[in-house]
């Protein structure tokens, strides 16, 4: 029914936001994510998910279409309501979230306050396919992403340089170039260190 709501930021919360739209305040539940690009903000586009049950209606607002996306994926998964997928785009940003469905860590899904391991089961074995679609890495993929990083990692350290700043350049390396070999990995990040 609604695409966006755009307008003045009134109030934004870590739970809500209230958007004035030409006098009309929309109060408008969104995850920890949005409400991080809004904070500060004057004016706000969010993307919003209208929902109508018997004793409420509810809008959900997104700073991004991908992270509405991610939302209409998971409340369609049964046993998933709107307060769950919001409270699990909390927790994860919408690349891990892509990333932990699509590698089938159900373990670290559960981590999210009020989600039980059968859920985060269900969540992962229903939306597993469909997260290819929305760009999302395969187990093949991260798996030798893992080993490439672990691999120029060790030879960092080797060389001397810490922990912290070889991983943090590591993670900008592979993810501006994800099909890096170990070598041109450690390579680039001697130039960068």
């Amino acid at each position: 029914m609604y695409e966006y709501i755009s307008g003045t930021v009134a109030e934004a919360t870590p739970t809500y936001a209230v958007i004035d739209a030409a006098g009309v305040g929309y109060m408008i539940n969104i995850s920890l994510h949005t409400f991080s690009e809004i904070e500060h903000a004057s004016e706000a586009r969010l993307f919003v998910h209208y929902v109508v049950r018997e004793d409420a209606q509810q809008l959900f607002g997104f700073s991004r279409r991908e992270e509405r996306e991610l939302f209409r994926m998971l409340i369609s998964v049964s046993g998933v309501g709107g307060n769950t997928a919001r409270m699990i785009l909390s927790t994860y940003s919408v690349s891990e979230l892509k990333n932990i469905i699509s590698t089938g860590n159900a373990v670290l899904l559960k981590n999210v306050r009020g989600l039980g391991l059968k859920t985060a089961q269900k969540i992962i074995v229903e939306l597993n396919g469909r997260m290819l679609d929305l760009g999302a890495e395969s187990r093949e993929e991260a798996s030798q992403k893992s080993e490439i990083h672990d691999e120029a990692l060790s030879a960092l350290t080797m060389l001397g340089f810490t922990k912290a700043a070889s991983e943090k350049v590591l993670k900008q390396l592979l993810k501006e170039q994800p099909a890096i070999t170990v070598e041109n990995a450690v390579r680039e990040a001697l130039k960068r260190l």
